[in-house]
């Protein structure tokens, strides 16, 4: 992060064409944010400010730089300039900008490629956007188990600059089917003389290339990883996934999550530069939904009509009824999506999961609904005289049994339908708001009236 004042001082440089300075205080900043700086500067002086960085950091800002920035950049480039910034790019950060980029764009990027690079890109984009073939890179350190660690540190000083992690270093025959993995510390802590094949370990940690990449980036955290090996289907090394890409994943997943479960369409662009017609339309589906799901709730109402009027005091818990246990089965899918996430549970621990919830559930419910009888009967009832003298320990009775039930109920749903979700294929944050809420609303509904009817006779 840089402070305010520098963050000035920077503008007023650029106002005032003062680019040698410029570039002293940009060239010990580092890359993302100086990212950040050329996303807030006008376009006029974009290209202009870009230029004057050192040609390796331009690259590294350029990958951390919003898309549309990049787009204008790489318009404004000759093709020399657009070679010269792409040469220095990492295959999986190549990739992620030709991808985002208009077909014109990405075609012109593809043109400065030379064509060893070129048919390495063109494979990595025909993956599918959501395995880990399309978060790779190919650049990695590749040993021989017969090597020396001495010849070890030769091959990486010849390697290592065109690869994006050197760290960890992978041990393959001649077919590149991996057979062990080697760190830097591995190779530091042993002679010289040692061989590979005696110092590498061969309990392999991998990924295939067409594994789910939200899985794969979890595997980072599961198992501390900096670097994950991607193997084909004959177990030949192909490329890895690295510890950046997977937090970017991560990031993307729980975003897209946390719209879902709001009933907005997941977008990849910042707010603040998501247009108004595309902010309507990733919301506007859920809320149609939602709209007519409301239906049903009327029709409930509608179909109790008569017994309202009888007790038109119970109309006004309603509300409560309805946000009380859809908060409760909010928790609840809140919960399991997070475990599912995780890899905490799967499908065939469903039963032990609704079990957990209904235990859960049956300790909520009897504490909300001790303490809401306390109140109805404490306020409602002797302070505000809402309800009939002659019946108001039955019509508080209704509400309280109802909210028992409803949150039962709410909890319940709440931790089936995510789960049931993941195994039919559907993402379980879509259901966590939709459909939880319609459901639990039309069923805390149907049981409050029924409640009614029976206890009060109506």
């Amino acid at each position: 992060m840089i402070d305010l004042e520098l963050e000035n001082e920077i503008f007023e440089l650029i106002e005032n064409k003062g680019f040698q300075k410029l570039k002293q205080i940009l060239s010990e900043l580092n890359p993302a944010d100086i990212a950040v700086i050329l996303d807030d500067i006008e376009e006029k002086d974009l290209a202009l400010v870009f230029r004057i960085l050192p040609k390796e950091l331009a690259s590294e800002v350029f990958v951390e730089m919003e898309s549309d920035r990049q787009q204008f950049l790489i318009e404004k480039f000759t093709d020399k300039e657009l070679k010269s910034v792409m040469d220095e790019l990492f295959m999986d950060d190549a990739v992620d900008i030709i991808d985002e980029m208009p077909a014109s764009v990405a075609k012109r990027i593809l043109a400065q490629a030379d064509a060893a690079t070129r048919k390495v890109i063109n494979q990595l984009l025909a993956y599918p956007d959501d395995c880990a073939g399309s978060i790779m890179t190919t650049e990695y350190i590749d040993l021989k188990k017969s090597m020396t660690v001495a010849d070890a540190f030769d091959r990486i000083r010849k390697r290592g600059v065109d690869s994006e992690m050197i760290y960890t270093c992978y041990v393959t025959d001649a077919r590149r089917h991996i057979l062990g993995i080697v760190s830097v510390k591995d190779l530091l802590l042993n002679s010289y003389d040692a061989v590979i094949d005696d110092i590498m370990e061969d309990n392999i940690i991998f990924a295939h290339t067409h594994d789910d990449k939200e899985e794969v980036a979890a595997m980072f955290e599961k198992y501390d990883l900096m670097a994950l090996p991607v193997v084909d289907k004959e177990n030949r090394l192909i490329g890895i996934v690295t510890v950046d890409d997977a937090i970017d994943v991560l990031q993307e997943a729980a975003t897209e999550d946390m719209e879902m479960m709001a009933a907005i369409l997941p977008t990849d662009k910042p707010y603040l530069k998501t247009g108004i017609f595309q902010t309507f339309k990733s919301r506007i589906f859920w809320l149609l939904i939602l709209m007519i799901s409301a239906t049903f709730t009327g029709a409930i109402i509608s179909s109790f009509e008569e017994n309202l009027t009888v007790v038109p005091a119970l109309i006004a818990f309603i509300p409560m009824l309805m946000n009380t246990a859809g908060n409760g089965g909010s928790q609840s899918s809140v919960t399991v999506i997070r475990a599912l996430s995780l890899g905490d549970i799967e499908f065939s621990d469903i039963f032990k999961v609704v079990w957990k919830e209904l235990r859960v559930a049956l300790i909520c419910s009897a504490a909300l609904s001790v303490v809401n009888f306390a109140k109805m009967y404490l306020i409602d009832y002797l302070i505000f005289h809402n309800f009939d003298p002659g019946r108001h320990i039955a019509e508080i009775l209704v509400v309280s049994i109802t909210l028992f039930i409803a949150i039962i109920v709410a909890k319940v749903v709440g931790s089936i339908l995510p789960i049931v979700a993941k195994k039919l294929g559907a993402d379980p944050a879509v259901m966590a708001s939709p459909f939880i809420t319609t459901i639990v609303d039309a069923v805390s509904l149907i049981v409050y009236f029924n409640v009614a009817v029976l206890i009060l006779n109506i």
